[in-house]
């Protein structure tokens, strides 16, 4: 969106205070940017598709990508695969804390356990001297569909105390270690349950919080519940750093991350394109002129917005808004704005050529700006 929104306090999100730590060079908490994170699913011994696949996510904008560790050999395939990263690995560990330190020891910048299956305390401090003995930091990960058999039996069934005092054990025995270095995530598919847990953590612990709504589903199911239980708690100033757990491509999750981000003014990444659902006072296809963009200014990293309305109902005032805008009138053409203010006429017929041609310009423009300011 464009600058003009910033400025509005009601638009304002005051977030919790946490700590910043560092996972590799991208720091998570304090004041840092709130990170988008996804993880591959290729098969992590598959060395070069596991590299594909990060490469690509990094591409699409994920600060952070997790990968598997599930034997011995995938967690030393990681050497390799942190070698070629763009962006730190995170070394997603389950029940072997030998896996952990092997981790660590291939490179990866944070170890991510799960305190229902990670083991004794004994093997965590194992864990915690890799860490480090190796510069990582560690994420402790609850999740409400496997947690310690010991809360299971005292609470009956998973629920947000149950998943608050698994974070907060797992917690006390990092810090006893004198280990400070750590994120903390208390994920459920149920998203009632995974804001309560969330907002209880956050009022318990300074630690930099991971979000996520897991298992959501797919592509559209995954992404409603996502927004809705992510968007509720970033709302509310909680989070850190952000997955969305589709079951889809990776890049997606990357991409549904930073919408959700960018809809509430957190993070601001490439062209967010303002559009209507089109209806029969439309000038021109926007369904497929609005499809076809997306995919063509995919490549676009500098935020920016651009408004695509197919009549003059609403057109001209969110042109007000945004950078470039498009709004459809008759006879064939529709009307320019840039800045805001009508520029010049347009023919439907060439009408995509030209809107990324001007997309381009001004983040061109932008870029510029913005390095005469940094200097």
């Amino acid at each position: 969106m464009s600058s003009l929104h910033s400025i509005r306090p009601w638009r304002q999100i005051d977030r919790r205070k946490s700590r910043q730590i560092m996972v590799g060079n991208v720091p998570v908490g304090g004041d840092a940017p709130i990170t988008v994170q996804t993880m591959t699913n290729t098969i992590t011994t598959d060395i070069a598709a596991t590299i594909e696949q990060v490469q690509a996510c990094a591409e699409a904008g994920a600060d952070i990508v997790r990968v598997s560790a599930p034997d011995e050999a995938s967690a030393k395939a990681l050497k390799e695969i942190v070698a070629e990263s763009p962006v730190p690995i995170v070394a997603d560990i389950h029940f072997h804390y030998k896996r952990a330190i092997e981790a660590a020891e291939a490179g990866a910048s944070c170890l991510r356990i799960n305190p229902g299956n990670i083991g004794s305390e004994d093997r965590v401090k194992e864990v915690i001297k890799a860490a480090k003995d190796h510069g990582c930091s560690i994420r402790i990960g609850v999740n409400a569909g496997s947690l310690e058999k010991h809360l299971l039996e005292k609470y009956a069934e998973p629920c947000p105390e149950a998943m608050i005092e698994s974070g907060l054990d797992h917690i006390r025995i990092l810090q006893d270690n004198d280990f400070h270095e750590f994120k903390i995530s208390c994920k459920a598919s149920d998203v009632f349950l995974a804001a309560a847990a969330y907002q209880g953590l956050a009022e318990a612990t300074d630690a930099p919080i991971h979000l996520g709504i897991t298992e959501a589903g797919g592509l559209v199911s995954g992404t409603i519940k996502s927004a809705i239980g992510l968007g509720n708690l970033l709302w509310s100033g909680i989070g850190d750093t952000i997955r969305v757990s589709l079951s889809a491509d990776p890049v997606e999750e990357v991409k549904v991350g930073y919408e959700i981000l960018k809809s509430l003014g957190l993070r601001h990444r490439g062209v967010n394109i303002i559009s209507c659902p089109s209806c029969a006072r439309q000038g021109f296809n926007v369904i497929e002129t609005v499809a076809e963009l997306e995919k063509r200014l995919e490549h676009i990293k500098t935020p920016m917005s651009l408004s695509i309305i197919g009549c003059v109902v609403n057109g001209p005032g969110e042109a007000l808004m945004t950078d470039v805008g498009f709004t459809g009138g008759g006879a064939g053409s529709g009307m320019i704005y840039m800045a805001g203010k009508q520029d010049h006429k347009q023919d439907n017929e060439g009408m995509v050529d030209h809107i990324v041609e001007l997309v381009e310009k001004r983040a061109a423009q932008l870029d510029a700006e913005a390095d005469v300011a940094a200097e």
